[in-house]
């Protein structure tokens, strides 16, 4: 099973900027996605951004032009049996994207993870806090 290790995450003020990364261990098959997702108290778990080996993305509307989603390698896209690291750069941030921030990977494709279709493989990392606030 893939092994994901998550960073960043932290208070800033709305309009601040903040950088989420997660790190996942090598995966053996070519077609996987990876992901944020983000719970918030009260509300639903719901998908933020997520990046496929083809390349493919996905954003939440309300985040569209102001979160990024990127893979740390200089093609942009994600590698079989290699370890990815994916970066959520997070900028314009509001009150409203305060939640828990989670990292997934599984064995699909962006718009599959987006549907929540996945497989007996994914992982989820551990979470990490984002808060925006004056």
């Amino acid at each position: 099973q893939v092994q994901l290790v998550e960073s960043g995450g932290g208070s800033v003020r709305p309009g601040g900027s903040l950088r989420l990364s997660c790190s996942a261990s090598a995966v053996t098959f070519a077609d996987y996605a990876m992901g944020w997702f983000r719970q918030a108290p009260g509300k639903e778990h719901e998908a933020v951004s997520c990046i496929d080996s083809s390349g493919s993305t996905r954003y939440l509307d309300s985040v569209k032009g102001r979160f990024t989603i990127s893979v740390a390698n200089s093609r942009n896209t994600l590698r079989d049996n290699a370890r990815n690291t994916v970066y959520l750069d997070m900028i314009q941030m509001r009150p409203e994207d305060t939640a828990l921030y989670y990292c997934a990977a599984d064995y699909v494709s962006c718009d599959q993870m987006w549907r929540g279709e996945g497989t007996p493989f994914g992982a989820w990392g551990q979470g990490t806090q984002v808060a925006v606030s004056s």
